[in-house]
C-alpha cells in the first residue's frame, strides 16, 4: 500500500464536508455516543459508491449526463431538506436529558443518504482508485476492496473524532441559547452551501 494513498485518503476525508457537518451535529445534538453512530453510517454511506465503481456504474454515471443530474439533484433536495429540518426542531442541540434522543437507525438511514445522494463521491472512486490500481491486472478487485475498505475506515475515524470532540464540550456550548441559535443557524446554512457546491457541480 503506497504512502501517497494514505496521505490522499486523509486530507480528503478531514476535509469538511456533508458528512463532518453531519457528524458535528450530532455529537453536539446527542453527545458522544451519537456522533460515533453518525461516523459509522456516514461510513457505510460510502459502500455503495465502492459497488458502484468497481462493477462499473462509476462508468455509467460518467457516460450519460441524465443519470448523473438525477442523482446529483436528489442530493441537492435531501441536503436542503436537512438544512430545513435543522432550522425547524428547536431542540435539535439540547443537553435535556429528559428528551429522547434521536433513535440510531434514524440517525444511520440520514447518515447514509447523505453519502448516498451525493454522485461526486462515486466520480471521485472512479478517478481515485484507478490510480492505484491496475485494472487488467491480476488480483485487481481485492485490491480495490481492500483500499476502499481503508478509506472507509480512515472516514469513521476521522469523523467519529470530529464528533467525539464536538461532543466533549457540547455541556458548555448548549447551555448558551444564543450559541445554540447560532449553531443551528449554522448547520443549516452548511447544509445549504453544500447543497448549493453539489448542484454547480460538473461531471
Amino acid at each position: 500500500m503506497s504512502i501517497a494513498f494514505l496521505l490522499t485518503t486523509l486530507i480528503v476525508v478531514a476535509t469538511p464536508g456533508t458528512g463532518v457537518v453531519y457528524t458535528l451535529a450530532a455529537g453536539l445534538s446527542y453527545g458522544r455516543r451519537a456522533s460515533v453512530v453518525a461516523a459509522f453510517a456516514c461510513a457505510l454511506g460510502i459502500l455503495p459508491h465502492m459497488v458502484a465503481t468497481i462493477t462499473g456504474v462509476a462508468a455509467l454515471l460518467h457516460a450519460s449526463a441524465t443519470a448523473f443530474q438525477i442523482l446529483k439533484y436528489a442530493g441537492v433536495a435531501y441536503l436542503l431538506y436537512m438544512a430545513w429540518a435543522t432550522l425547524r426542531d428547536k431542540e435539535a442541540i439540547t443537553v435535556d436529558r429528559t428528551t429522547a434522543p434521536l433513535s440510531s437507525g434514524r440517525m444511520i438511514v440520514r447518515g447514509v443518504l447523505i453519502n448516498l445522494l451525493n454522485p461526486k463521491l462515486t466520480m471521485f472512486f472512479f478517478a481515485f482508485l484507478p490510480q492505484f490500481v491496475d485494472p487488467q491486472g491480476p488480483g485487481a478487485v481485492p485490491r480495490m476492496l481492500a483500499l476502499s475498505g481503508i478509506f472507509m475506515l480512515a472516514t469513521f475515524v476521522v469523523f467519529a473524532l470530529y464528533g467525539i470532540l464536538a461532543a466533549s464540550v457540547r455541556s458548555q456550548v448548549t447551555s448558551r441559547p444564543r450559541v445554540m441559535s447560532w449553531l443551528r443557524r449554522t448547520f443549516a446554512g452548511s447544509f445549504v452551501a453544500l447543497g448549493a457546491k453539489l448542484a454547480f457541480t460538473a461531471r
